[in-house]
């Protein structure tokens, strides 16, 4: 018996990657809905002060008005130099919500000059699963590497371009979606979450 479970993004990129890896640990098992099932439901105010609050958030709030488990994630990239942001502010980082390619300008244009070895930066995703009776979960992850001098590749999305990953020479925007999934972020908490997410639906009969 497979159950209902809601992405609650609207975002392309993260709907196809929880797809990929939820459907590589647990096949046939959960059927994955997104929110274009649901046109009437509007996008959750992000006004948490962690990726934590942001996350749980937007999880219950979806499932509340869905009444079905939902599944939702904050993620962003914290530049060391910068003392963490953009942080919880990446999807906004230059004002528009959703605009990667002024966000990842922005954050460029503010490492100006500054060197390779104080470039350091890592990703932080929080996923969190709501179920409509109240219970939750919310497992956290971390990718580090650092901030390119300028874009480069094609693939992914947000930060990617700019983005080289710890112990490797090529950003993550030109790396497959596979390699990625296995080492990013999100693919880690999602990862972490799945046997939780199983569990806990599995007892709604």
């Amino acid at each position: 018996m497979s159950h209902q479970l809601l992405l609650a993004t609207r975002n392309k990129g993260k709907i196809e990657e929880f797809r990929r890896i939820l459907d590589a640990i647990a096949p046939g098992e959960i059927e994955l809905i997104g929110l274009e099932s649901f046109p009437d439901l509007h996008d959750v105010v992000e006004d948490g002060s962690t990726f934590q609050e942001n996350a749980i958030k937007k999880a219950r709030e979806m499932s509340i008005a869905s009444g079905i488990p939902a599944i939702a994630d904050d993620s962003g990239l914290c530049v060391d130099f910068l003392n963490g942001d953009p942080g919880i502010f990446s999807a906004r980082w230059a004002g528009a919500h959703g605009d990667d390619q002024a966000n990842l300008e922005k954050v460029l244009l503010q490492l100006e000059g500054v060197p390779e070895s104080q470039r350091g930066a890592h990703f932080t995703c929080v996923a969190a699963l709501y179920l409509p009776d109240g219970r939750s979960h919310c497992e956290e992850a971390q990718f580090r590497g650092k901030v390119l001098l300028s874009p480069v590749g094609e693939q992914g999305f947000g930060y990617d371009p700019i983005f080289q990953p710890e112990g490797y020479s090529i950003s993550s925007a030109q790396m497959s979606a596979e390699e990625k999934d296995s080492i990013s972020h999100r693919g880690k908490s999602l990862r972490a979450i799945a046997p939780h997410v199983i569990t806990l639906l599995n007892t709604l009969g």
